[in-house]
């Protein structure tokens, strides 16, 4: 019999190790409720596993230790979601073999500031989260080289903002972020914040794309702004 060598043993003790930490039931159920894509704080988790805070800060200590959960800090707050494509299919194919289902994620947000708002000088809600989503598909966004938690323009989304209006010289020698992923409390996936995400916004207020509320931070999606979204971003 031929003997294992020590990657295929290391590889072994690692499964076991990862099996490990999503067996304990508070786990599970702490993964299966990220495997939808949305993120959440600890104190949310902390309900959905049905034990304490403190507890449920261990047991994501423990499951960030693994890889199978990454965290986000956002001003106060710290989101967790999975740490990846690869993790959430594991655990779908883990489901398929338990069999069950999975409540969907229901946010409790009133549908119009749900839909679209501003957060600080960007886009937020449905609106700004699609509009990152779409950024992405078109490959117009890619990590920044010197901060991976950063977004830079790839050549083709350059020409795509430029074509906008957007002066992108003037918008990266701000004195803050170019871009980056800002986590939408509503949706609890990204929006596009940082310096570009505030000029995405000036050119969708100048071309009446949308229209900013008088009394709160809801942004009202204008005709012209839905079929210039869509002939340009293909953003329905």
């Amino acid at each position: 019999m031929k003997s294992m060598d020590g990657g295929s043993i290391c590889a072994k003790r690692t499964i076991a190790s990862i099996a490990a930490a999503i067996g304990v039931p508070a786990r599970t159920r702490i993964l299966d409720c990220l495997v939808d894509g949305h993120a959440r704080t600890s104190t949310e988790l902390a309900v959905v596993a049905d034990v304490s805070p403190s507890t449920a800060s261990t047991h994501l200590h423990r499951l960030h230790a693994q890889r199978l959960v990454k965290v986000f800090a956002q001003g106060k707050h710290r989101y967790y979601s999975l740490d990846g494509p690869e993790v959430a299919a594991a655990l779908e194919a883990l489901g398929v073999i338990a069999g069950g289902s999975r409540d969907p994620f229901v946010p409790s947000t009133p549908p119009a500031l749900r839909g679209a708002r501003t957060c600080y000088d960007h886009i937020a809600g449905a609106l700004g989260v699609s509009l990152h989503d779409r950024f992405n598909a078109l490959g117009w966004l890619s990590v920044s080289s010197t901060d991976d938690t950063a977004y830079d323009l790839s050549p083709a989304g350059a020409n795509a903002l430029q074509a906008l209006g957007i002066d992108l010289a003037a918008t990266r020698a701000l004195r803050r972020r170019f871009a980056s992923p800002c986590l939408d409390w509503s949706e609890r996936r990204p929006h596009l914040g940082g310096a570009l995400g505030a000029a995405l916004l000036r050119v969708a207020v100048g071309r009446k794309w949308v229209i900013q509320d008088l009394d709160s931070r809801i942004l009202r999606v204008t005709n012209v702004g839905r079929r210039e979204m869509r002939l340009r971003f293909g953003l329905d």
